[in-house]
């Protein structure tokens, strides 16, 4: 596996990003500023829709997350798939957060998680990680995962969402 660029850490600005988005109002086009009125806002970035891992996780976030957006905050699950690919993952899988569909991986890049799997050949994939960013667009928590099939620490997510929410 082969990564690029530097995440950026907790207390740095996060990246901007506009890319294409799967929500309960269909396909459009959201930036990430769309959403920092609902801070605490998780990024939660992951290799591929239908793919194991990453159907637990987002189902998991799914389960212990659904209850954010009562709390004004947001989640939002990025991957490289296709943005049609995602509404029918994230309708499949009744996920309540929109999915955000980075096609030329540029939000990967720009938050240091463009990974390289050479085993499989594919270039431009999300790295597992997890990001909490709160209401001035600073990130406040960063989870990076070692391998594919690792799952972050739910808990600590939900801590850092608690802290960011409390400020």
């Amino acid at each position: 596996m082969t990564r690029t660029n530097e995440p950026p850490a907790v207390d740095d600005d996060a990246p901007a990003f506009t890319a294409p988005v799967a929500d309960e109002d269909g396909l459009a086009h959201q930036s990430l500023t769309d959403y920092l009125p609902d801070a605490p806002i998780v990024l939660a970035f992951f290799p591929a829709a239908f793919s194991g891992t990453c159907t637990t996780e987002l189902c998991t976030f799914r389960d212990r997350f659904g209850p954010l957006k009562e709390s004004d905050a947001a989640v939002l699950g990025i991957s490289t798939d296709l943005p049609w690919a995602l509404a029918e993952f994230r309708e499949q899988e009744s996920l309540p957060f929109p999915l955000v569909a980075d096609n030329d991986a540029s939000i990967c890049s720009a938050y240091g998680v463009r990974t390289t799997y050479e085993r499989l050949r594919i270039d431009g994939i999300a790295r597992r990680s997890v990001f909490v960013v709160d209401g001035d667009g600073v990130v406040r928590y960063r989870w990076l995962a070692e391998h594919p099939g690792q799952e972050p620490d739910y808990d600590a997510v939900s801590t850092s969402v608690e802290e960011v929410a409390g400020d």
